[in-house]
């Protein structure tokens, strides 16, 4: 009996939430009030980084910048003001190493208080394809894209669940769903993170701290330097974002507590029907689409930043 009765409960409820997330398609969400969070944003002294910079400013909030290149930050923090942003905290961070993430974390918390909002956006690329990444680029690109996400969580999440408010946001990517052609390294750090981001939010549920909330945002590349050079074979289907864009809908996600934002949405198309062809149905479906020649004139960044 308790098994038809839960089955019968699965049913009912799947339909409701179904029906209530295609409701949501149509309608404006109230957006929540951030004023007096806290917002630390990893990876800010460049592209959309900085643009959630300065999208914050205007929120009365204590923004809280990392970044490896502190030149960038100071850039960063001279937008912000000029948009309103009164509080502002710059700290140069190496994101690929622990201790140095332990460390600004607990000044961060010494100086400026308990982080409400953690954004964990910084990402790098090495381009390369996998046989030819040195050992020091892979580890590199699983600290930064991965494991630092790890780290500020078990810095800043204990705060978030003893008073039951926060929001973990997890910049990850379109790769962390569909592995790409010379990206090994880099899908395998955005395929890690979108499941640790998973469980954490899944272990927030279980125990009772629904008040801290989660989001994982999914873009198809992004026009902000690091992926320069590259190009899209039907930019009408997959187009390269434009980060003012970008930057708009997350936003627009965190402040309605979306869980999960994927862009274009194409990309829920494409997850799915990579869930469902065969094996060799997929690799056509991705010569097609030109997962396979995508990084074939990669250039990134001269500069290589968090």
């Amino acid at each position: 009996m308790n098994f038809l009765v839960e089955t019968l409960r699965v049913m009912l409820l799947t339909i409701f939430y179904l029906l209530e997330a295609f409701v949501k398609l149509f309608v404006t969400l109230e957006k929540k009030n951030v004023s007096g969070e806290i917002v630390l944003i990893t990876g800010a002294g460049s592209g959309i980084g900085r643009l959630m910079a300065i999208e914050f400013s205007t929120m009365d909030v204590s923004l809280v910048l990392w970044d490896i290149n502190l030149d960038g930050l100071k850039e960063t923090e001279r937008a912000a003001k000029e948009k309103g942003a009164a509080r502002v905290h710059l700290y140069r961070t190496d994101c690929s190493d622990r201790s140095d993430v332990y460390r600004v974390a607990e000044q961060v918390k010494r100086e400026v208080g308990d982080v409400t909002i953690l954004i964990n956006n910084a990402g790098i690329v090495n381009g390369k394809k996998f046989m030819e990444s040195s050992d020091v680029l892979v580890e590199k690109t699983l600290r930064v894209n991965t494991m630092a996400h790890f780290w500020t969580y078990k810095a800043f999440l204990p705060a978030m669940t003893d008073k039951n408010h926060g929001h973990l946001v997890c910049i990850a990517s379109s790769a962390g769903l569909i592995g790409v052609n010379g990206l090994a390294d880099y899908c395998a750090s955005k395929f890690a993170v979108v499941g640790f981001a998973e469980s954490v939010a899944l272990e927030l549920i279980a125990t009772g701290k629904e008040g801290v909330k989660t989001t994982i945002v999914f873009p198809y590349f992004i026009n902000t330097g690091m992926f320069d050079g590259c190009g899209t074979k039907w930019p009408h289907v997959l187009p390269v974002l434009q980060p003012e864009y970008v930057v708009k809908k997350i936003m627009n996600a965190i402040l309605t507590n979306q869980t999960y934002l994927l862009l274009p949405r194409t990309i829920n198309f494409l997850f799915f029907l990579k869930s469902v062809l065969p094996w060799k149905g997929a690799v056509i479906l991705g010569m097609y689409l030109g997962a396979f020649n995508f990084m074939d004139t990669f250039k990134g960044r001269q500069k290589k930043q968090d």
